[in-house]
């Protein structure tokens, strides 16, 4: 199962990712919010943020973050600015996984099929530690 480390920004996330690629090089791949279904009801201060983006750091680790969506009731403080993304090679075992770690935790986004093509969900666990689950198809 591949662990990736993804960060949260609240309007940085591109900015951040520059600076990063700047330190490991690779190349920055990112999905704006105008990608999404009804990007046209948000904010015009919230139409360029990102959804998501990645940088390899490493042969076997990528980067990823987002910027929150404070008109969607996020927040950006102290422990939500970090998540443990985990990458199970089945559906199966990621249901497995988000269920078994969710258990006494808080769920943010339950664990189904989304309109990007991922089967994902998001949580903090019992101890306050946030993690994403996320399994795809072509990637498994």
């Amino acid at each position: 199962m591949k662990t990736n480390p993804y960060l949260n920004f609240d309007g940085q996330a591109e900015e951040a990712f520059s600076f990063y690629k700047s330190v490991f090089g690779g190349e920055i791949t990112a999905m704006k919010t105008s990608d999404v279904p009804d990007a046209d009801k948000f904010p015009e201060e919230e139409q360029n943020r990102i959804m998501h983006i990645s940088l390899p750091i490493g042969k076997d680790t990528i980067l990823m973050a987002s910027d929150i969506m404070p008109s969607m009731g996020q927040t950006l403080k102290k422990g939500n600015n970090l998540y443990i993304s985990l990458h199970p090679e089945s559906k199966e075992e990621a249901d497995r996984i988000f269920n078994s770690l969710s258990e006494g935790g808080e769920i943010e986004m339950p664990i189904e099929d989304q309109f990007w093509g991922d089967y994902f969900g998001s949580f903090s666990d019992k101890f306050g530690v946030m993690w994403m689950v996320n399994f795809n198809d072509e990637q498994a």
